[in-house]
């Protein structure tokens, strides 16, 4: 005999993905900055002896000390799959102005965000303000989190750097 919809029904939770976010750019420009500038003097430096300590490795030091800045002001978010109804209705209120497209791509994903977004919880004006902050690089990070949850059918994605660990640990445990 067959499975049951009804035990699949109560065992169903719609699909989650969390994104860290970086809420201050400033701190991510400045790590940049630092990344170029160990670049420019790697090219030109030679020592004037050998005791003259690289002044890449000072520049290093800081560079690590602003990455874990970094690290520590990302924020997750977390964005739900909405339900097939929702979706629907959410596309339907973004009707693209171009033939043969799905969507308006200027506000529907922005609106699967907002939709999507179960923590932290954001109405369309708060969002909007967080974007006027966020760049596009962090806007687009949550755009394809909420797309993902809603279109992607990989169920468990694959980790290179998980396999690597669990290779390196003699096998899955």
């Amino acid at each position: 005999m067959g499975r049951s919809i009804t035990n699949i029904l109560k065992q169903a939770k719609p699909r989650e993905r969390t994104v860290m976010v970086c809420i201050r750019g400033d701190l991510a420009g400045k790590a940049e900055r630092l990344s170029e500038e160990i670049s420019r003097v790697s090219e030109d430096w030679e020592p004037a002896d050998l005791t003259e300590e690289h002044p890449a490795r000072a520049l290093s030091a800081e560079l690590k000390e602003v990455r874990d800045q970094v690290r520590a002001t990302e924020v997750p978010f977390t964005l739900r799959y909405i339900g097939d109804k929702a979706y629907s209705d959410l596309l339907a209120a973004h009707p693209s102005e171009k033939d043969g497209e799905l969507f308006n791509d200027a506000t529907f994903p922005r609106a699967l965000i907002v939709a999507a977004c179960v923590d932290p919880v954001m109405t369309e004006d708060q969002a909007a303000e967080l974007f006027e902050v966020l760049n596009q690089g962090e806007i687009q990070k949550l755009a394809n989190a909420a797309w993902d949850v809603h279109t992607s059918a990989d169920l468990v994605p694959f980790s290179l750097a998980a396999s690597a660990l669990l290779a390196a640990l003699g096998g899955e445990r």
